[in-house]
């Protein structure tokens, strides 16, 4: 794409510029076709490896904990320096991981493979987080929901892929979605020039910052009310994303294919909860959707390890809406509650997601092997009561400008 439409976009760099925040979106959908892929293709690796359901967790504690452990760092480093082109070469890792998952012949390669595509993601989720901040235009719950979104279609397109691609070709089929590798490289390498436009035409303008007047031990306590919620969502959600389709076949009988298309109807309500949650949070605030969307879960996940096949279907597309819009507003709230660091906390939060999921996806195949799937959804189903802690939140009145 020319510089001829970089420079006018860097003009507006003062209100929403929304083929910046859909060009992020786009990128992060792709970004997590690659990455759900890995999970949707479970089953097959299980069969093909003989792996028991331990060593599916370690796969994805692989994947989630390298992303997780390098996001914080990167944040940090790029509040600091930002360095825009960091977003493609972050992409070029997902690319050569792809290549490494489609011709592995080991199980140590599949985990070095889920790795490098770990790192793609930890370079990814925080700088992008910026880029739909900086070009927000103020709206940042509209613009962080967007940017999300884009994750929540691809997490929701990318089984589906694996169901009908990868599952009849077989592993070496991976190396087909290299191409939305190069696609996502292209696509941010624009990006990275906005956003070095951006910093140019901002250099050396004094950043305004929107202080609040809460005292440090309550931004503390925010903080850590924060994590715990990100706690109990993120189980929650690797308890669907890592074992649903096992848990649907080893209950309901399904096909793996069958068992893929369910998960895309959790993850497409997620997806959709996810465009609703944020204007709600830029016009009623962060806490309110902190509210609605973990605590309001808890009886749809109390009912759904009781449910019929029907009921099933009904009830996870129900979880996944409400559920959805926690996320975006969860990193909204804490950015306003250490502003000017918005790198910093978006790779603390994105990291603290990832491994989280990792972690649980581990920890719960450990649990199935010993007490069987079903065991696992009944103890999930209770996390969503966490968000009675959303009572020690500021609200928006708190968080006024000083």
């Amino acid at each position: 794409m020319a510089d001829a439409t970089t420079k006018p976009l860097a003009a507006a760099a003062e209100v929403t510029v929304l083929p910046i925040i859909l060009a992020v979106s786009f990128c992060h959908m792709l970004n997590d076709i690659m990455q759900s892929m890995i999970a949707a293709i479970y089953p097959m690796l299980k069969t093909d490896y003989a792996l028991d359901f331990w060593q599916i967790g370690i796969l994805t504690l692989a994947f989630q904990c390298t992303a997780s452990l390098l996001q914080p760092v990167i944040g940090i480093i790029t509040d600091k320096k930002p360095y825009p082109y960091s977003l493609p070469v972050g992409m070029g890792s997902t690319f050569i991981g792809l290549f490494m998952l489609a011709g592995a012949h080991s199980y140590m390669m599949l985990v070095v493979a889920a790795s490098l595509i770990g790192i793609g993601s930890a370079v990814f989720h925080p700088e992008s987080s910026r880029v739909a901040r900086l070009a927000s235009g103020g709206r940042f719950g509209f613009a962080q929901s967007v940017f999300q979104v884009g994750g929540n279609f691809g997490q929701a397109i990318g089984p589906l892929l694996a169901a009908f691609i990868i599952v009849p070709n077989g592993q070496w089929s991976v190396a087909w979605f290299s191409v939305i590798a190069m696609l996502g490289i292209l696509v941010l390498s624009w990006v990275a020039r906005w956003y070095k436009a951006h910093m140019l035409a901002n250099k050396g303008r004094k950043r305004v910052l929107n202080a609040h007047n809460l005292s440090r031990r309550t931004v503390t306590i925010a903080l850590v009310v924060l994590a715990l919620l990100t706690f109990s969502k993120n189980i929650y959600m690797a308890s669907i994303g890592s074992y649903y389709t096992f848990f649907v076949i080893d209950r309901f009988g399904v096909s793996v294919q069958q068992s893929q298309v369910m998960l895309f109807i959790f993850l497409g309500a997620v997806a959709l909860g996810t465009v609703v949650g944020g204007p709600i949070g830029d016009k009623f605030g962060s806490k309110v959707v902190i509210w609605f969307s973990i605590l309001g879960v808890l009886p749809f996940t109390l009912a759904m390890p009781y449910a019929n096949l029907p009921m099933t279907i009904a009830l996870s597309a129900i979880v996944g809406f409400i559920i959805a819009s926690s996320f975006p507003a969860i990193v909204v709230l804490a950015q306003e509650l250490v502003p000017g660091r918005v790198g910093m906390i978006a790779g603390i939060f994105f990291g603290l997601a990832f491994g989280i999921g990792g972690i649980a996806a581990a920890v719960l195949g450990i649990f199935a092997d010993r007490y069987g799937i079903s065991f696992v959804y009944t103890i999930c189903s209770f996390l969503p009561a966490l968000g009675l802690l959303t009572v020690f939140l500021p609200g928006r009145k708190e968080l006024r400008v000083a």
